[in-house]
C-alpha cells in the first residue's frame, strides 16, 4: 500500500515561512510523481505545485511562482514544499498526492483526478 503523510503546518504572519514535508511508506513500486494542492474552507482542493518521479520536472500555479518551491529526496522518500513570504490567502489545509501514471511528464499533473493517494493534509493558517 501507498501511504502519504504531511507535516510542517502551523500558524505564521504574513511574510513569514514554512516548509512542508510528505513522507510516503509503505509502497513496493516507484518513485512517483508527486504534487502539492490545497483546500480553503468552503473551496475546491487546488494545485499548487508538481514534480517529476526523478525531480527533473518542476510545475507551480501562477498563484505561488516566485514565493514557493517544490523538491524532493527519494533516498529519504520525501517531497517537501517550501513556501516564502506567506499571504493571508496562503491559509489552507495543504495535501501531499502521489500519481503513479507521472502525468506531469505529459504536461498534465495540475487535476486532483490525476493522483491516485492523498495524504491527510496539514494545516497552514497565515495571519495578517
Amino acid at each position: 500500500q501507498v501511504q502519504l503523510v504531511e507535516s510542517g503546518g502551523g500558524l505564521v504572519q504574513a511574510g513569514g515561512s514554512l516548509i512542508l514535508s510528505c513522507q510516503i511508506s509503505e509502497h513496493r513500486f516507484g518513485p512517483f510523481a508527486m504534487g502539492w494542492f490545497r483546500q480553503a474552507p468552503g473551496k475546491e482542493r487546488e494545485f499548487v505545485a508538481a514534480i517529476s518521479w526523478n525531480g527533473a520536472t518542476t510545475r507551480l500555479s501562477d498563484s505561488v511562482k516566485g514565493r514557493f518551491a517544490i523538491s524532493r529526496d527519494n533516498a529519504k522518500s520525501m517531497v517537501y514544499l517550501r513556501m516564502n513570504d506567506l499571504k493571508p490567502e496562503d491559509t489552507a489545509v495543504y495535501y501531499c498526492g502521489a500519481d503513479p501514471a507521472g502525468t506531469i511528464d505529459y504536461g498534465l499533473g495540475r487535476e486532483v483526478s490525476q493522483y491516485r493517494y492523498w495524504g491527510q493534509g496539514t494545516q497552514v493558517t497565515v495571519s495578517s
